[in-house]
């Protein structure tokens, strides 16, 4: 089910946003009805340009975990499974140790 959502802040100005099953897997329908959330400023910038305010989203999400599905509701960066990254880990190791392009 999609929703469409509004978040009201102190101030009276509110958010509306839309979010799919991702709230539903967590909440029963009457519980996302009408629940209050915690916003948190992780960061803050007057001169970052929008790539470095993206690649600080990115590294915060990635700390944070919020892109695994215990932990948060990001799809975005896609979390590496553990096997997966170690087995990066040791293809880029073994690069290093072989030089580039003789593995």
């Amino acid at each position: 089910m999609m929703v469409i959502y509004k978040i009201t802040y102190p101030n009276g100005k509110i958010y509306v946003g839309a979010d799919g099953d991702l709230i539903a897997k967590d909440f029963t329908r009457e519980q996302r009805r009408n629940f209050s959330i915690r916003k948190e400023i992780l960061w803050e910038s007057e001169t970052a340009t929008r790539a470095e305010v993206t690649a600080k989203e990115i590294e915060f999400i990635i700390a944070l975990r919020a892109n695994d599905p215990a932990t948060g509701y990001n799809q975005w960066p896609k979390r590496k499974r553990a096997d997966e990254a170690e087995g990066s880990r040791k293809r880029s190791a073994t690069r290093k140790t072989r030089g580039p392009g003789k593995l």
